[in-house]
């Protein structure tokens, strides 16, 4: 058995958002524990998003050169690999700068004036930046498993992006420049998670900045227990409200984050086939 911190959970992934605690020093700090969830479709949830020729995307991918960023990638994996990358690249880690509106090209905007960002404007700029090169993704919450009484630090914010060659999901998370990998393949955050409880030797990270697996997994291992995402991911218009929550079989369906921000609007399924659609 690995041994567990002396700190709670959510006050060392505080610390380590504010820079007092480096990845470093996560190792052999927690462990993650196998979830449980259906198969089969359970609210059959209706999954809206834009396509690259969206004026919003083409602006985006224009005024950026994301073309440019993928010439030459072949594969899906490739692609999403070239812009995670950069959006790493684009400001360091701040946990509590916000931009005036969060949306990819108003973040870039001000990050381009030196600002930096949380770990949610990463997810933002990689979910626009993907979805305007024709690659569907999502921004995806990871919230810890008491994350409805926890004060602070009881989530982490990355993307989701679907490879269309390999038909999967997998996350991508553009604070650490990360995506997680078993023997070669890339993974979604549920898979990750599993793969991570069940103590596999093969999980390992794809990473251009230098992100070690073992810092990394350790790090991260606390935050995934519920996973969502907006239903309405489209650009340059009004959203529909809500959003779909994946919840582990037997564990209660929170209605609150962080003891003060309620979670309104959401739909709860405990069905795999339900948060991760085959997308055409």
């Amino acid at each position: 058995m690995k041994k567990r911190s002396t700190l709670s959970p959510f006050l060392f992934s505080l610390l380590l958002s504010f820079g007092c605690v480096s990845l470093a020093e996560a190792q052999d700090r927690v462990e993650a524990r196998t979830l449980r969830f259906d198969s089969s479709p359970q609210v059959k949830p209706e999954y809206l998003r834009s396509t690259p020729d969206n004026p919003y995307l083409t602006q985006l991918r224009t005024t950026y050169g994301l073309d440019k960023l993928i010439s030459g990638k072949k594969t899906y994996f490739e692609r999403v690999q070239a812009v995670c990358a950069w959006v790493r690249k684009l400001w360091e880690h701040n946990g509590i700068n916000t931009p005036l509106k969060n949306d990819p090209i108003t973040i870039l905007e001000e990050a381009a004036t030196g600002k930096s960002f949380r770990c949610v404007e990463y997810g933002v700029v990689l979910n626009g930046a993907l979805n305007s090169l024709g690659i569907p993704a999502r921004t995806l919450a990871l919230k810890m498993e008491h994350a409805d009484t926890i004060q602070y630090g009881a989530g982490h914010v990355v993307a989701e992006a679907y490879l269309r060659d390999q038909k999967k999901w997998i996350l991508v998370d553009g604070q650490f420049d990360v995506i997680p990998t078993l023997k070669g393949k890339p993974l979604n955050a549920v898979e990750m998670h599993q793969t991570l409880a069940a103590g596999s030797p093969n999980l390992q990270v794809v990473s251009f900045s230098g992100t070690q697996a073992t810092d990394y997994f350790q790090w991260i291992a606390p935050y995934p227990f519920y996973f969502d995402t907006r239903l309405d991911n489209r650009y340059g218009i009004e959203l529909k409200p809500g959003n779909i929550i994946l919840v582990p079989t037997g564990a209660q369906k929170i209605t609150v984050f962080q003891r003060i921000r309620p979670l309104t609007d959401f739909t709860y399924t405990h069905s795999l086939a339900d948060f991760y659609p085959t997308v055409k």
